[in-house]
């Protein structure tokens, strides 16, 4: 597209694939003269790997996603593409939660159209990896890998990324490429790759008097501003056009005061404590709780605000002179320093957290990095 040599396409497109990249295609076949254009997903909508905001975006431009559909064949007539054969299909999990498709029962559906654009991805293919090499493969062929070194069966093979554990992201893929790095690092020292160096952590207060902090700690509760977008008649009839306008002063400063200060932690010292229950009044999420200790599943039931989530620690510090245990629901926090503010003997304090992960070379032999 980008060089000029697709000028046009047929009037009705099927876009076989969930990800952006489908998304970039099924948007583009609009652009180029496609009228009714498709994109159909093996799986559920919310399994897709595209974005939630990609796919806002087709469905905005009257591009329907249909969900559930595995294709079967393409039909022809006289070597012409008239359409593709979809076998409809639901999903299905075994006790490890890995999610497998199976038919559905329901009758194949035949959808015509005029081109079928592929953005399925590329599929993992290790056929050149002797499977007497010493890496174990499991029912998917794919590489059995230690999610913590990225080591695989063989001690000397390292994966990553979509190799290890099949498609995300770039970001996640760049993170196993240093943990495997780490892992080499240690294997060639001669050292145990799974002790794995602490990162570099430094924590400092950011309280500037009584009440008042180095950080903006106001609260928005405004929804998320969306880009204004061009115009759809014109957008569609534009291919150069730029569909997202940005963001003027306005939005760009509302979008910014929904920051929560995810790097700004409240900590507690129970020494200071006087368990005069101050903070519990004031936080506006009610996430914490002064309370007797307990077996966890007991524990959470007894909170002010209940907290169910049992993959969301919470923080419990105890040493409190009555016995009792200060718990509070990070999942609910809004970072707002209000408990901080409120607390008359400093028992509160927010600070701020930056940490440096450790990478291999030499710096991850220092003895002088720490963590909190």
């Amino acid at each position: 597209m980008s060089f000029g040599h697709v000028e046009k396409i047929g009037k009705r497109v099927i876009v076989l694939g969930g990800g952006n990249t489908a998304m970039d295609c099924c948007r583009t076949a609009r652009r180029l003269g496609g009228e009714d254009v498709r994109v159909i997903v093996r799986s559920g909508f919310e399994e897709m790997k595209a974005s939630p905001w990609e796919k806002e975006d087709a469905l905005h431009e009257d591009i329907p996603i249909l969900n559930f559909m595995v294709p079967k064949a393409f039909t022809h007539d006289n070597g012409k593409l008239t359409g593709v054969t979809f076998q409809k299909v639901k999903a299905e999990y075994d006790a490890n939660g890995r999610r497998t498709l199976v038919p559905s029962g329901d009758p194949d559906q035949t959808i015509a159209c005029d081109d079928v654009l592929v953005a399925v991805g590329q599929e993992n293919a290790f056929p050149w990896i002797e499977r007497d090499c010493g890496v174990e493969f499991d029912k998917w062929n794919m590489p059995k890998v230690d999610a913590k070194t990225m080591g695989s069966t063989n001690p000397k093979v390292f994966f990553g990324g979509d190799a290890a554990f099949g498609p995300k992201n770039i970001i996640w893929a760049v993170a196993h490429g240093h943990d495997a790095a780490l892992s080499i690092h240690k294997l060639l020292s001669g050292e145990d790759i799974t002790e794995r160096p602490l990162p570099d952590v430094q924590i400092s207060s950011q309280k500037m008097g009584i009440h008042e902090w180095s950080y903006d700690n106001d609260i928005s509760n405004d929804k998320r501003y969306k880009v204004p977008h061009r115009d759809k008649v014109i957008a569609l009839k534009d291919i150069r056009a730029e569909v997202e306008l940005g963001y003027d002063v306005k939005l760009a400063l509302g979008e910014a005061r929904r920051c929560l200060n995810c790097d700004i932690q409240t900590v507690f010292a129970a020494p200071l404590c006087i368990e005069c229950d101050a903070c519990v009044d004031i936080c506006p999420m009610d996430c914490i709780s002064f309370t007797e200790n307990g077996e966890e599943a007991d524990l959470r039931a007894r909170l002010k605000a209940p907290s169910p989530h049992l993959d969301q620690d919470l923080y419990v510090a105890d040493g409190l002179k009555t016995g009792r245990v200060m718990v509070k629901d990070e999942d609910v926090c809004l970072h707002c320093g209000l408990c901080a503010e409120r607390c008359p003997t400093g028992a509160w304090d927010m600070q701020k957290y930056l940490i440096d992960m450790t990478h291999a070379g030499s710096s991850c032999q220092s003895k002088s990095r720490s963590a909190a």
